[in-house]
């Protein structure tokens, strides 16, 4: 049996206050010194109107950036291009401000509006309405960027008709550090689907 061929067609990262599409860096912001003023940065840049954008915490503000920044140009994405994401660190820098919300209250009511965001997937919610994607996805909690997953769980849904393309990736925030990619898989492409080739763009 041969096994079927999948691509990477397109990647994107936001590291250190700059954003790349491709290999090629589409945006530095040289003067924010934290990750809200960053993130609002690539929005404007972007030129996006989506004022649900303000409302999320800044892990989602970094996944969904990301994939409008993957996805802008890409005529594939259907409502069966699945979202499988990955971090080290789940959802604990909102879970933190979270755990604060309830300290600094005196009624002990934590505010909706963070607690809402203390689960990892409500990053892919998030596009997934923007996109209106209804396949499969999941969100996965690793030491670091498993590209030999990624490669595999991303096979598996393509193969098994589960999903006509994929959107993988790495999206972690800890502290205001944060490293994002993203990367479209499908069916055709330029860079065939290895994980030595996933993992070769990530570290780029």
């Amino acid at each position: 049996m041969i096994k079927e061929k999948y691509y990477i067609s397109d990647f994107c990262a936001l590291r250190d206050r700059k954003v790349f599409k491709n290999g090629e860096q589409l945006y530095m912001d040289a003067e924010s010194d934290n990750l809200k003023d960053f993130a609002k940065g690539v929005y404007k840049f972007l030129e996006l109107k989506y004022p649900k954008f303000y409302k999320m915490d800044e892990l989602c503000k970094l996944g969904f950036l990301a994939s409008e920044i993957l996805l802008k140009g890409i005529n594939d994405v259907d409502q069966n291009t699945a979202l499988v994401f990955s971090n080290k660190a789940s959802s604990l820098d909102t879970d933190r401000k979270h755990q604060e919300s309830i300290q600094n209250r005196k009624d002990f009511y934590p505010s909706p509006a963070v607690f809402v965001y203390t689960l990892p997937n409500i990053i892919m919610g998030e596009i997934s309405i923007k996109n209106t994607l209804k396949s499969e996805n999941a969100f996965f909690v690793t030491e670091s960027f498993d590209a030999d997953f990624m490669t595999k769980y991303s096979e598996v849904l393509m193969h098994t008709g589960k999903a006509s393309n994929v959107i993988c990736g790495w999206v972690d925030l800890d502290n205001d550090k944060y490293d994002v990619f993203l990367a479209f898989l499908s069916k055709k492409g330029k860079k065939e689907l290895t994980k030595e080739e996933l993992n070769k763009l990530y570290n780029q």
